[in-house]
């Protein structure tokens, strides 16, 4: 390699590095090409990860857990409470075709916002409601859109769900991916029992 290709090639990677970084102080992850990412809990990622695949706009979506303090952990783990952990979902997304606000009022409709540390009938922190903002851009538009909801009146109580920096996601093990659409019976069973659909209309309105 001659020095001015070996520079070329340096020059190239400062820029790539750059870019990455000023994607991320934006407020958007970079994903696949022409793609982003964005962080959402709502309790059971098993219906998080329906109700965003359903967007249009939507590419994939991926069970985990995000928030908490062990790296690498289990679903036991998790689901036993003790790593700070929340069932969590990675959304990747087209923004030339769907926008994080969008993302926000799929996220919003489908989670009960006045209750700490639980969804539906899953209690635990674990479970707790979770905007995991990706930089200044969309922390200011989660906060946007909360003060929309405090303002509207429409819940019957104080929103509690947290607005956080996102930290590093753990996708969740191969059986939990597209578990809806996998065990249909079970998971509808899972839903129907949990109340989940019954709560929301409650708060929200009928779909």
């Amino acid at each position: 390699m001659n020095i001015v290709t070996g520079r070329g090639i340096y020059t190239w990677l400062v820029l790539a590095m750059v870019l990455a970084g000023s994607l991320a102080s934006a407020g958007q992850a970079a994903g696949p090409a022409g793609t982003a990412k964005a962080y959402f809990a709502g309790g059971c990622f098993w219906c998080m990860e329906e109700v965003f695949e359903k967007v249009p706009g939507v590419t994939s979506v991926t069970s985990g857990y995000m928030g908490g303090r062990v790296e690498h952990p289990t679903y036991e783990q998790v689901s036993a409470g003790g790593t700070g952990h929340a069932e969590s979902v990675e959304v990747v997304y087209d923004p030339a075709k769907v926008s994080y606000t969008a993302l926000l009022d799929a996220f919003w409709r489908n989670v009960d916002p006045v209750t700490p540390n639980a969804q539906f009938c899953d209690h635990g922190s674990q479970y707790r409601a979770v905007i995991f903002y990706l930089g200044d851009e969309e922390k200011r538009l989660a906060e946007e859109s909360k003060g929309a909801i405090e303002q509207s009146a429409r819940l019957p109580g104080r929103i509690v769900t947290e607005l956080t920096l996102a930290s590093t996601f753990y996708p969740a093990e191969d059986y939990h991916q597209d578990f809806y659409k996998k065990n249909p019976v079970r998971y509808k069973f899972y839903k129907y029992n949990c109340g989940r659909a019954q709560r929301l209309e409650d708060l929200w309105g009928a779909p």
